[in-house]
């Protein structure tokens, strides 16, 4: 393979930012974080009103969110491939101007076909934002204050799934559902372009691959079709249904075939060797069991309050805004704990308190008082931030920087991977 050209050797780690271009970097990361990890839930709360707006009926609606999941899917594992061949900043800066785009297509969309469609052309172009906000925001910081800098990129890959709901039903009742994506223009206009300014001579190297097209055929048929089969399932009767039963036969085979392919090929379009550490390992099994816990109740929630408890859009979307609250508290603290203790002992503690709340929340009918809503909602802040940093630590531990892109893609397509499940569910 032919070395293309490079800004700095790929033994050479870039040295940490200081100052106003760190903070401001940090900011426009974490802003280009927020403004993606927002949009997987805030049409949650708007679906009826978008569904109702283009004559569809709620069930089709669903789609609007499970195409952006499916996309942002399949692309996410293609995050260290994609970095190798365009370099991270190169390839962060495009990303987030394309969303931009397919977001002002989204507010546009006069069909729930066509908006379907943007969105996934969304989620696909989101793919590398999250990985690759990730790893520009660790290689800002000295090795010593990593655990910090994923604090405040936890901050918002945590907050913005309880502010999307809120947000998205106040503009839902007093604007119309066309904003949720119209406010991503600014925000992502300014990150991209504050990012590219402050990162755009710390660009990583960059090598030509020949691109890999049968495991990329392979990738997007086995994702494809799981995602399907998640999310039809219930609608189905899961495997009573033969096309249930042939979504699994393929997704079955395409999985065998793609992990045979990828481990022989030369270049493969995923690194799957790093799932030969174990850290790496159970670090995104768990990461795939708790947020697919986690997003089911962000999903799921605001439906119920809205279909069976005559809540408003914004209404529902306050009965989840305090989760953010300790979590935005606590995160930090966790953050410094990384230092002196074990980020095993945090994790465990917060799937145990994610217990409680999923315990708590089994008791609700249609006659809790607000108050009872809110409670668990607020105790599940202190889970969220106690097991997302701990996770992403152990995730990449012991990795190399030119690593830290692949291996974060893989971390967060364990991540959202049960999202169409929990949606649906």
């Amino acid at each position: 393979m032919d070395a293309d050209t490079t800004n700095q050797s790929a033994e050479t780690e870039p040295t940490p930012l200081r100052g106003i271009p760190l903070a401001v970097g940090a900011v426009a990361l974490s802003l280009a974080t927020f403004m993606n990890v927002l949009d997987t839930s805030i049409a949650n709360v708007s679906l009826p009103a978008i569904a109702g707006d283009l004559g569809v009926s709620p069930d089709q609606g669903t789609w609007v969110i499970t195409s952006f999941g499916v996309a942002n899917a399949i692309s996410l594992p293609l995050t260290g491939w994609l970095t190798r061949r365009y370099g991270q900043v190169r390839l962060f800066t495009w990303s987030v101007m394309l969303f931009v785009a397919a977001s002002f297509l989204c507010a546009l969309a006069p069909t729930i076909g066509l908006l379907i469609f943007f969105r996934v052309i969304q989620g696909a172009v989101a793919g590398p934002m999250i990985p690759l906000s990730q790893s520009l925001l660790i290689s800002s910081y000295p090795k010593a204050n990593a655990g910090a800098a994923l604090s405040v990129w936890a901050i918002t890959t945590m907050v913005a799934p309880v502010v999307g709901p809120l947000l998205g039903g106040w503009i839902t009742d007093n604007i119309s559902w066309p904003w949720i994506f119209y406010i991503n223009v600014p925000v992502g206009l300014a990150a991209g372009a504050v990012t590219w300014i402050i990162y755009r001579k710390r660009e990583t190297p960059t090598i030509r691959v020949p691109i890999d097209k049968v495991g990329l055929g392979l990738l997007v048929l086995w994702v494809g079709a799981l995602q399907v089969l998640l999310d039809k399932g219930k609608d189905l009767d899961w495997f009573a249904s033969s096309q249930i039963v042939i979504l699994a036969i393929v997704a079955a085979v395409g999985l065998f075939a793609f992990l045979v392919w990828e481990f022989t090929e030369r270049h493969p379009i995923v690194d799957l060797s790093l799932f030969r550490g174990r850290n790496f390992l159970v670090a995104c099994v768990a990461m795939a069991l708790a947020y697919g816990t986690f997003f089911g109740n962000v999903v799921l929630l605001p439906l119920w309050l809205q279909q069976y408890m005559g809540y408003t859009a914004t209404l529902a979307g306050i009965v989840l805004a305090p989760v953010g609250v300790l979590a935005v508290l606590l995160t930090p603290a966790v953050g410094r704990a990384m230092r002196r203790g074990d980020p095993r002992v945090l994790a465990t503690a917060a799937f145990l308190v994610f217990a409680l709340v999923l315990g708590m929340r089994s008791r609700f009918n249609t006659d809790a008082p607000m108050a009872v809503l809110l409670l668990p909602t607020f105790i599940q802040g202190a889970a969220m931030a106690c097991f997302f940093v701990p996770l992403v630590t152990l995730s990449l531990s012991g990795l190399s920087p030119e690593r830290i892109p692949a291996a974060s893609g893989l971390f967060n397509f364990a991540r959202i991977t049960p999202a169409p499940s929990a949606l649906r569910s």
